[in-house]
């Protein structure tokens, strides 16, 4: 229904922002984590939203980045999490770290965001791992191997875990692909690499 508001921040409080934009105040909620990314109260700014409707919830939800709604989609296809949840972790780790912790199965990572112990940590990644199950991703720079494909052994190189983790974020192999080749560079750690990736993928 909405996909971004672009207007003056007119207040904070500890788990939402009110945007002020042609006369309306619109009340966003966010993690309080997420909130001092958004700018201090009287700047213009552009908060990017999700609308979470459900029987008796009816809430707009603000992020900083196109990037951060994209992961608090996905982690509300995760059993168990709510939009409450999904925005903390949004707010504690950034898209790249998650995809990263997920490929990895780094449970530590995931238990620090607040709401989150080991068994929700582990249901994430083995739920989200299954992106990975049958994905279509090929390309010049290889193929992952049948074994991370199912989720059981990663996929070695730098590159191809940029690609892994592009493909639990949601994105196509093709895209994964083809973004991470245009941002490839001798050196990069495998979180910048997703970072750059991301951002070629949001333009």
């Amino acid at each position: 229904m909405y996909a971004y508001i672009k207007g003056k921040l007119v207040a904070k409080t500890i788990d939402s922002l009110i945007i002020e934009t042609q006369g309306i105040g619109y009340r966003l909620q966010a993690a309080s984590s997420l909130l001092d990314r958004f700018g201090p109260v009287g700047e213009e700014i552009t908060a990017y939203t999700h609308l979470y409707v459900r029987e008796d919830i009816f809430a707009l939800y603000g992020f900083p980045s196109l990037e951060d709604v994209g992961l608090f989609e996905l982690l509300l296809t995760v059993s168990g999490v709510g939009p409450k949840v999904a925005s903390s972790v949004v707010g504690s780790v950034t898209p790249s770290q998650f995809a990263l912790a997920v490929i990895t199965g780094d449970t530590k990572t995931l238990t620090q965001v607040k709401g989150i112990g080991k068994k929700g940590a582990e249901r994430m990644i083995l739920e989200l791992k299954d992106k990975l199950k049958g994905s279509d991703w090929s390309g010049d720079a290889g193929s992952l191997s049948s074994a991370a494909a199912s989720g059981v052994q990663l996929p070695q190189g730098v590159e191809n875990e940029a690609i892994s983790a592009l493909l639990v974020l949601g994105y196509s192999g093709v895209e994964a692909s083809r973004a991470v080749q245009a941002v490839q560079a001798p050196g990069l750690a495998v979180e910048e690499l997703i970072r750059l990736a991301l951002r070629q993928l949001v333009r």
